[in-house]
């Protein structure tokens, strides 16, 4: 898959999840497939990068929960 995005974006800024790697939901609760699948298309919050260049990603569910995902960048764009 090519990259959706040309330059990365910065750690602090909105971004957009634009698919759903699918080994990221293998083994997750069905409450936590379906926070993440929420989240497709909706601006969440890119904290970091972690070693792995992967991008860390925090949102929260509809009860309020706070959740981290990591993603290679190649599954977000910034956030207009």
């Amino acid at each position: 898959m090519k990259s959706i995005m040309t330059k990365k974006p910065k750690p602090g800024t909105r971004v957009i999840l634009v698919k759903v790697p699918p080994e990221l939901l293998h083994g997750l609760s069905e409450e936590k497939q379906a926070a993440i699948s929420a989240i497709i298309g909706k601006p969440v919050l890119l904290v970091d990068y972690d070693a792995d260049d992967r991008a860390e990603l925090e949102f929260m569910d509809r009860n309020k929960g706070i959740h981290f995902v990591y993603v290679d960048p190649m599954y977000i764009k910034a956030a207009r």
